[in-house]
C-alpha cells in the first residue's frame, strides 16, 4: 500500500516525489513571471512581501498557510475588499510558486520614507 503524503494542495505518494515536487517548485519560484506577479502584489504588501501599511506583509510567511488563505479568497470562504479578484487571476500553480517565493523572502522592519520638502521654484 502506498502511503498518500498531501504537500500544499498536491496529493503524492512517495517521499521521493515530494522531493521532486519541491525541488520543481524551488527552480520555477525565482522567474520572471513568478517576480512580475509578486511584484503586483507589492502596491498593498511592499517590495519583496515587506509591507510599510497595515496590509500583511508576506515576507516569511509560512507557504502553507499563503497557499490556504489564496484559496480561501479564490473560492469566496474568506471576506475580503479586493484579494478574491487577485486570487481569482492566478492558478493554483502560480499560488504554490507564489507560496515558495514569499517564504523566502527575508522580513524587515516597515520603514516609512523620510518626508521631503517640495521647492516650487524648482531649483
Amino acid at each position: 500500500m502506498k502511503q498518500l503524503i498531501f504537500f500544499g494542495t498536491l496529493l503524492i505518494t512517495s517521499l521521493a516525489q515530494a522531493a521532486e515536487v519541491i525541488s520543481s517548485i524551488e527552480s520555477h519560484s525565482n522567474t520572471p513571471h513568478i517576480r512580475t506577479l509578486a511584484a503586483s502584489c507589492a502596491a498593498c504588501h511592499g517590495t519583496n512581501g515587506n509591507s510599510i501599511n497595515n496590509s500583511s506583509s508576506l515576507a516569511g510567511i509560512n507557504g502553507e498557510y499563503f497557499v490556504k488563505q489564496m484559496l480561501a479568497f479564490k473560492d469566496g470562504s474568506r471576506p475580503t475588499t479586493v484579494m478574491h479578484r487577485h486570487a481569482k487571476g492566478i492558478n493554483i500553480d502560480e499560488i504554490n510558486l507564489l507560496a515558495d517565493y514569499f517564504s523566502q523572502q527575508k522580513p524587515m522592519a516597515a520603514q516609512a520614507p523620510k518626508s521631503q520638502i517640495l521647492s516650487p521654484r524648482h531649483e
